[in-house]
């Protein structure tokens, strides 16, 4: 537990880890250190000639956990015989054999992979009737009592800070039940669920009191996005309002997070509030910034007794005096922003982000959905073209199960009528709409659709994103529709990354021979189709690197609708006027089907314009409030070295 050391004037919220938090660089890393744990847990109990008791999650969090525990059956003969298992929780109502079904989802990817044995497999009910549920719940907890208690309980982590479905207001002493799902809860869940009108509004947990009694419990954690909820739960107070927050009382409990989920953490966000650190250029920036926007001072105002009162003495002694360091940072910042994103011709470029030569560059930005190049750099993406470079635009997926099914309806009907009116003759036409109608009045929520719909919905956003691309000013030349296979599961739970589609993404890189690659650099969510399509991206740049062409080649990160780099990272700032705002937003407008209720519209009730324009106008303010220019708005990006 760390403790702190930091002089209580200091104006920084002080407070440290007060449970065991371990830090690996990604979640796969990490979810094979937690994998060893449970292996060397289960080999122990074995060798004792007992069962091993493992309380077991769901969600995006443990996938990769059970892959690594599946590898080591297969491939290091684990046997998982010996081993009994008590999932947390279920939705209710659920069909074991839905889609979204917990029971479906651990044979999937754990049970029916190893050779547990079926009887030793126990997953709460969604069956019951209602009225059956609290004396199931009494037997469900009577059943671990009977086998010691669990050795190891496993568990995710909401945004909410819920453990198993236990939501914020669950007391420590409450016990295995049915209950109502947070709203956040469900709005999380309902992109599994085809919207939230689809989403459960209950289920079955495990409660708080029998995951406290646990002998042993890992919280896994993973992405940006859980790092606020991770940072309430282990430096916060214990609260009923955060219910992870309880396990500071667990005498043998552990966050196992990645670098993103743990970013907020005040050893990784301020280290200097914590011990001694070596005063990295980058570090200083980010000290730097960060208190001036703390004080909400500008950088060039920031005196040496703000250093001093706010743990950054250390930088003082090691560097001088605040006027230099403030000068040097503001600088820094400064020489972010350029109106030249492919670089400005004859001009000194020493202080610039992008190079002045060549004059015209070869540019091609990656879009993981059809729409992600207009939402996050749609101004960049106008003015590189407006600048006289040679933009080529390539969008990694189809983006298909983001189509709302009247809108695929809407489309065929459309076709039916076309070809009716121009004597066109429509009988193959008007059998693909019936089918579509059967099959999709049939549909339960979130069965795949049937091949023609999913087809579609493919055409519906393709046709969207030329649009785009059209009024940018490029021509279909420049335009690459790539499909990538991982994608086309027809679900949200999409393949792994595989050598086709880095295939595809060396050969078109390989085709263009660009100057300078743009790429969605979202990480928030380590299972979405971002991480996978960045990772197709920096793979195929890996196996190229050394292609004379690669020599002269820059890879530039932009983020999505829901998150921006923080402004310590911001390697480039392309300003936007009030015009170019709307230009953008006109962009975004092309995308009909993603307009006026978006099927994975998530816990943000704005549109996507409004997300880029909100966005885009922060970072804008940030700069201002350090004391630089003002702008309407401004989109950000990071170099990745290679």
């Amino acid at each position: 537990m760390l403790k702190s050391t930091i002089d209580k004037a200091t104006g920084f919220e002080k407070r440290f880890e007060n449970i065991n938090t371990k830090v690996y660089e990604d979640s796969h890393a990490a979810s094979k250190a937690i994998a060893k744990e449970i292996a060397k847990l289960i080999k122990v109990k074995q060798s004792q000639k007992q069962p091993c008791v493992l309380g077991l999650a769901t969600g995006s969090s443990p996938k990769g956990l059970y892959a690594e525990l599946v590898r080591l059956h297969k491939e290091e003969g684990l046997s998982f015989k010996n081993v009994v298992t008590f999932n947390l929780d279920e939705y209710y109502p659920m069909e074991p054999d839905s889609v979204n079904s917990y029971v479906r989802f651990m044979k999937t990817l754990l049970f029916d992979q190893i050779d547990i044995l079926p009887e030793n497999c126990h997953i709460p009910d969604g069956t019951l009737a209602k009225a059956d549920i609290a004396d199931y719940c009494s037997r469900y907890e009577a059943k671990i009592e009977a086998l010691g208690g669990i050795d190891l309980q496993i568990l995710g982590i909401g945004g909410n800070g819920h453990i198993g479905f236990n939501e914020s207001g669950s007391l420590q002493n409450s016990k295995t039940r049915l209950v109502a799902l947070d709203h956040i809860t469900r709005v999380a869940a309902s992109k599994d669920f085809a919207g939230l009108v689809n989403t459960p509004k209950t289920a079955i947990t495990l409660g708080v009191k029998k995951i406290m009694e646990a002998k042993r419990v890992i919280l896994m954690a993973w992405g940006e996005a859980k790092s606020a909820i991770i940072r309430a739960s282990v430096e916060g107070q214990v609260t009923n309002q955060v219910p992870a927050s309880f396990l500071q009382e667990h005498n043998n409990a552990t966050f196992v997070l990645d670098k993103g989920a743990a970013s907020k953490l005040t050893r990784i966000n301020t280290p200097w509030l914590v011990e001694k650190v070596t005063w990295t250029d980058k570090l200083i920036r980010k000290a730097v910034t960060g208190l001036a926007l703390h004080l909400n001072k500008p950088i060039l105002m920031l005196t040496e007794a703000d250093y001093i009162e706010n743990g950054m003495s250390d930088l003082l002694a090691d560097y001088g005096n605040g006027y230099d360091i403030n000068i040097k940072i503001f600088n820094d910042l400064q020489h972010t922003i350029t109106g030249w994103p492919g670089g400005k011709p004859n001009a000194d470029d020493s202080k610039r982000p992008e190079r002045a030569e060549p004059a015209k560059k070869r540019v091609l930005i990656f879009s993981p959905h059809p729409d992600d190049d207009i939402i996050s750099m749609g101004g960049t993406f106008k003015r590189l073209h407006e600048q006289g470079h040679d933009v080529h635009v390539a969008y990694q997926t189809s983006g298909n199960i983001a189509v709302a099914d009247e809108e695929a309806l809407r489309f065929a009907n459309f076709v039916i009528d076309y070809n009716e009116k121009f004597g066109i003759n429509s009988d193959a036409t008007a059998k693909i709409y019936a089918k579509m109608l059967k099959a999709l009045k049939e549909k339960k929520p979130s069965e795949i659709d049937i091949p023609e719909t999913r087809y579609i919905k493919g055409l519906i956003r393709k046709g969207e994103a030329r649009a785009t691309s059209h009024f940018v000013g490029l021509t279909d030349k420049q335009i690459h529709f790539m499909e990538m296979p991982f994608y086309e599961t027809g679900t949200i739970d999409k393949k792994p990354l595989g050598e086709e589609d880095i295939q595809l993404t060396v050969d078109l890189i390989e085709s263009i021979k660009p100057h300078q690659i743009y790429a969605a650099g979202d990480l928030a969510d380590p299972h979405g189709t971002h991480k996978v399509c960045l990772d197709a991206v920096f793979e195929a740049v890996r196996r190229l690197k050394d292609k004379p062409f690669m020599k002269d080649c820059r890879v530039w990160l932009y983020r999505g609708a829901w998150q921006e780099w923080n402004v310590d990272e911001i390697e480039m700032a392309v300003p936007m006027s009030p015009e170019q705002v709307l230009e953008k937003r006109h962009g975004i407008f092309k995308h009909q089907s993603q307009k006026d209720g978006v099927v994975f519209q998530g816990s943000d009730s704005r549109e996507f314009w409004q997300r880029a324009e909100d966005r885009n106008k922060e970072t804008a303010e940030i700069y201002d409030r350090l004391g630089l220019s003002h702008y309407a708005a401004m989109e950000a990006f990071v170099r990745w070295h290679f």
